[in-house]
């Protein structure tokens, strides 16, 4: 979306990370480098959490994003739970700057999947797809089978990779599984579909489908 609008209007977009609930107008900012989001570490101080047990999580870990402020007297907030999932890093930008920064979000922590013990969260489903040079139109279906976890992903093809031959098609989606194995560690079945085929509620497609809560 971000290389969408930025062809489109001619121009460099920017992330910028804001609550409201927090203090607006945002509360960490992209830099040129485009790393990360800069917190605003003399407003707010950051933590990761373990979404499920509220415990810190080291640097570089992946959790829950929470927040304490310091400029709102009137209605304080400590360690705020965001529900957004992302991780921490204080190494110094390129950019001169040393205010932490929190990678990209990954998803949200009530979008959290467990297949197979395995945290699976779908934007890591649709980073790894847009790595792939693959539109991010999927659905997820969950299932249990004979008391294990399956995956499977549809992906809808673009019209023009629609038309290619059933060996391409074949190849890209074992590449996406390869890379889909190494981003979640689990396998999951790939399946490349027709353009606009995946189901869609209210203009947008039905992400997820567990199977297992039917």
């Amino acid at each position: 979306m971000r290389a969408d609008i930025e062809n489109r209007l001619g121009i460099k977009a920017y992330d910028i990370y804001g609550l409201t609930e927090i203090e607006g107008p945002g509360v960490a900012f992209e830099c040129e480098e485009q790393n990360g989001m800069h917190i605003c570490e003399d407003y707010f101080i950051p933590e990761i959490v373990d979404p499920d047990t509220f415990e810190p999580v080291p640097d570089g870990q992946i959790g829950e994003l929470v927040f304490t402020s310091f400029a709102k007297e009137a209605f304080p907030l400590i360690r705020y739970r965001t529900k957004d999932i992302t991780y921490i890093t204080r190494e110094k930008c390129k950019c001169g700057r040393t205010h932490a920064r929190i990678h990209r979000l990954m998803g949200r922590s009530d979008d959290m999947l467990i297949i197979k013990g395995v945290n699976v969260y779908p934007s890591q489903v649709e980073e790894v797809l847009i790595k792939q040079g693959m539109p991010a139109n999927y659905q997820l279906i969950v299932d249990r089978v004979n008391n294990s976890d399956t995956m499977e992903v549809l992906v809808e093809m673009t019209p023009e990779m629609f038309s290619d031959t059933v060996s391409s098609i074949e190849s890209k989606e074992k590449d996406i599984v390869t890379a889909l194995k190494s981003m979640l560690g689990i396998y999951a079945k790939v399946k490349l579909v027709e353009p606009k085929s995946i189901t869609r509620s209210e203009g947008k497609a039905v992400r997820v489908i567990d199977k297992r809560k039917i």
